[in-house]
């Protein structure tokens, strides 16, 4: 029997032979059955169910691990943002409730170096419910006891805690006799029932406070929510302590520079001084100063050195000290007063420049000068922005001559000018943190400077302290007013990082 030829296909001849077959396809290889699925283990046979129930066990107990330092990385993430010694007690005090499931709580800040600061910040309680809970007797009050030393654990104490805190619970304050009078009185007053205390304690500084949260029912934190507090409390404790010790740097700085700069204005005849001064959260190195000088004369001065921090305010100390000398020797002619300064900066701080203006104003007799008649003013500037004249008929700009910052002179080319003030204008010298915080460019944030002037009323128009004030209000984003501030107050705009000082000081002849 010949070959099977293979077929042609769209007239193309195959090159090669399709196979022979030496066996039929269903005789290639035997049939076979599946293998059989294994049937699963009865639930309910008892050799298995125990290993179940284990493995259901672990299962729920690393689901519960998970869920925990979930919460834990969510709450440090939270507090690790805060940058101040307030927002990081007052995130401590809310995560620490939602740990524990309180609504209320208190956090009474004294550490054990006694360099402070000594405070109490309340959670869910006003100022009277914490002078409530302040008079409570030292030796019944937890966080008191707490700050004090537990000596042994008592009754109602909960003992060593998780992680070895030595903690205070109260889970029915009513009820327990053991409490004087007094605590459960307030407790009452206040309506809380149960509370729960535990201590700060930091590696740099020891103990640093105590903790206390309170129930508005009877109740008591679970093992787990202790557990879960101790850990917390550990790393809130050290994130505080670094803002303890940041407030603490702060405060020693803005002490140094309220040192060198005037302790108040001084009382001049026929002239009203105010000042408004507000320093960024950096220190800065602006200064402001109103001086006497012989002959009834008067000195103004608003300047600052570049930079920030405690190099910078020290440098600040020098420079100012500096211009009081030489505006007595020769207050006369602001433009020797710049000179000299300008010549002691590059001698003494040669990578520091600075800006200043300096003003000399004297009475002047009524025949000068006809009905306007009042006060000579001479000005003169380096690098600075330009005063201004607030009267209750006019609001002008006193344009002083261009001249580059102190340090950076090749030679003093820029020549002072005279201004003739009338009885009942105002002469504002501000620091050009003050257009810098508006976050506008520097020629819209004068012009919102001047607007503000143009539209301040009669009557503050003619009180130096309530114009500051308008001013501040007006001109700063927010309305982040600097009202009750005074001279040397250092509050206030501290919530921007890169945010300058802010100087400014008004003269009313």
């Amino acid at each position: 029997m010949s070959a099977q030829q293979p077929p042609k296909l769209a007239g193309i001849e195959p090159t090669s032979p399709l196979p022979q077959h030496t066996a039929p396809p269903a005789a290639a290889a035997p049939h076979r059955q599946p293998a059989p699925t294994p049937r699963p283990p009865a639930v309910d046979d008892p050799a298995l169910a125990r290993p179940v129930e284990q493995l259901a066990a672990v299962q729920d107990r690393l689901a519960g691990w998970i869920s925990d330092l979930t919460t834990l990385h969510d709450l440090t993430e939270r507090l690790v943002r805060t940058d101040t010694l307030e927002s990081a007690v007052h995130e401590a005090l809310r995560a620490g409730a939602s740990l524990v499931g309180a609504r209320r709580g208190l956090i009474a800040l004294e550490p054990g170096d006694g360099l402070g600061p000594d405070t109490t910040v309340g959670l869910g309680l006003g100022v009277a419910d914490l002078g409530h809970i302040e008079t409570l007797p030292r030796d019944s009050a937890s966080h008191a006891r707490l700050l004090d030393g537990l000596p042994e654990a008592g009754a109602g104490d909960g003992g060593d805690g998780a992680g070895g805190l030595r903690e205070i619970t109260h889970p029915h304050i009513a009820r327990d006799e053991d409490l004087d009078p007094r605590h459960r009185e307030v407790a009452a007053r206040l309506g809380y029932a149960a509370s729960h205390a535990v201590p700060l304690t930091a590696r740099s500084t020891g103990r640093l406070g105590a903790a206390v949260w309170l129930y508005d029912e009877p109740a008591r934190p679970t093992e787990r929510q202790r557990h879960l507090l101790g850990l917390y409390v550990r790393h809130a404790a050290e994130h505080i302590a670094r803002q303890v010790d940041l407030t603490r740097a702060r405060s020693a700085v803005d002490t140094v520079r309220e040192g060198l700069l005037p302790a108040r204005l001084p009382r001049v005849p026929g002239v009203r001084l105010a000042v408004r001064h507000r320093t960024g959260p950096r220190g800065g190195g602006d200064w402001y100063d109103a001086l006497p000088l012989p002959e009834g004369a008067l000195g103004l001065s608003v300047g600052g050195v570049t930079g920030s921090g405690p190099d910078a305010v020290a440098a600040m100390g020098r420079l100012r000290a500096s211009m009081r000398a030489y505006a007595v020797m020769e207050g006369e002619d602001p433009v020797a007063v710049l000179s000299d300064l300008e010549l002691l900066l590059r001698l003494t701080e040669p990578a520091r420049s600075a800006t200043a203006l300096f003003g000399y104003a004297e009475r002047t007799p009524p025949a000068r000068g006809g009905p306007r008649a009042g006060t000579r003013v001479v000005l003169a500037g380096a690098g600075h922005c330009p005063p201004l004249i607030v009267g209750p008929e006019r609001t002008e700009v006193v344009e002083t001559a261009l001249s580059a910052p102190l340090g950076m002179l090749a030679c003093w080319e820029a020549p002072s000018v005279e201004v003739d003030l009338a009885p009942g204008e105002t002469l504002l010298l501000y620091s050009d943190g003050l257009l810098h915080r508006t976050g506008e460019p520097l020629d819209r944030a004068f012009a919102r400077l001047r607007a503000a002037a143009v539209a301040a009323a009669a009557a503050v128009r003619t009180d130096p302290d309530a114009l500051l004030d308008h001013l501040l209000r007006t001109v700063l984003p927010g309305g982040r007013d600097g009202a009750g501030g005074g001279a040397g107050d250092g509050g206030g705009y501290g919530d921007c990082e890169d945010a300058e000082d802010v100087v400014l000081l008004a003269a009313r002849f």
